[in-house]
């Protein structure tokens, strides 16, 4: 410092900068936020999921189908209370609004942003789902070379043998591996069922309201 005195507030700050700053662990920053990001997500996708049901409870087509289906397994049909267990006719029509609310969640068929939630579908289950799809993924291919490079003797004393492959042979399962893909390629294309599928997307695709039946 007293070599250098035009650098006395550069050592200061600094000294300071490394004194002051918060010693926090990246990974638990990071950890904090998707789980804020995942809570956040969540219960923005179920308020949209209760904005659409409100919305179709009000709908008179979904309206009609469900007192119907109420009214088939009894859920309406209720005997008359009288003496003190009689309700008022409030209480009786928020049940009834109830019971079509529930009829409408279990029968309609959301699909697109206004989906019921899944838990599965959030960022923090995503991410561990996609460590776990990779750690598998790692796992099938280990076994796959296992198998391919390796071969078992029969018998008690069951040995490994190593199987080097000649300079053909390294080439043939990749080339049957593109074998199967091109081949499961050409059945996806000539296959009615793919066809009748690709239209479909095509033509409506996800994001539609169908009402299921039973």
């Amino acid at each position: 410092m007293l070599d250098h005195p035009e650098e006395y507030y550069h050592h200061y700050y600094t000294y300071y900068r490394r004194q002051l700053t918060p010693k926090v662990d990246v990974r638990v920053v990071i950890l904090v936020t998707i789980c804020a990001i995942s809570i956040f997500q969540f219960y923005s996708w179920h308020s949209s999921y209760n904005e659409a049901i409100n919305y179709l409870v009000t709908v008179p087509k979904y309206r009609i189908q469900a007192t119907e289906i109420a009214k088939q397994q009894g859920l309406l049909n209720r005997p008359k209370e009288k003496g003190k267990n009689r309700r008022s006719k409030e209480e009786v029509r928020e049940q009834e609004e109830e019971v079509i609310r529930d009829i409408i969640k279990n029968k309609i068929d959301i699909q697109g942003g206004y989906q019921k939630p899944n838990l599965s579908h959030i960022l923090l289950c995503q991410i561990f789902s996609g460590v776990d799809q990779s750690a598998r993924q790692s796992f099938l291919d280990k076994r796959l070379w296992v198998r391919e490079n390796y071969e078992v003797c029969p018998g008690a004393a069951c040995t490994w043998a190593p199987s080097p492959p000649s300079g053909r042979e390294q080439g043939q399962p990749l080339m049957h591996r593109k074998e199967q893909e091109a081949e499961m390629k050409v059945k996806m294309a000539t296959d009615p069922r793919m066809k009748r599928y690709r239209r479909w997307m095509k033509n409506e695709g996800p994001g539609r309201l169908t009402f299921i039946d039973d």
